[in-house]
């Protein structure tokens, strides 16, 4: 049964964590994997795939990600290594940095934003935590 668990991460490729409307978390999550948020968060979040946040979704704590689509709400700092995309429905607040940005007409920014000069990749620690 446990035989399948590969070390390299190829294992996580195409799946995806999601966490649905109405549900609410307060504290951090750390993922491998690509993760979908229709709830609301209330922590930090860590990931070297891709972030989601649905139109029902809501952040507020630190983000750090390589890619993230965002439609609901984030109200803290975020850190997307390569592309951020922010969704007509979107509100922002806080601070953004990013490798690249792209932004749907009607959407609230309201954040101070960094361009990012050749970020490298999220990497995990062994204890499956981001850095420090």
């Amino acid at each position: 049964m446990f035989d399948k668990v590969k070390k390299n991460g190829t294992e996580l490729l195409g799946k995806t964590n999601r966490i649905v409307e109405g549900t609410s978390i307060v504290g951090d999550i750390v993922s491998k994997a690509d993760f979908r948020l229709d709830g609301e968060l209330i922590g930090n979040f860590t990931s070297q795939g891709k972030l989601v946040i649905g139109a029902t979704g809501a952040v507020k704590g630190e983000i750090i990600c390589n890619n993230a689509d965002i439609e609901g709400e984030f109200h803290g700092k975020i850190k997307v290594l390569e592309i951020l995309n922010i969704k007509a429905a979107a509100k922002i607040h806080g601070e953004v940095a990013v490798g690249k940005l792209s932004i749907e007409p009607g959407a609230e920014f309201t954040a101070t934003c960094t361009m990012l000069a050749h970020s490298n990749p999220v990497i995990m620690l062994e204890d499956g935590k981001g850095p420090e």
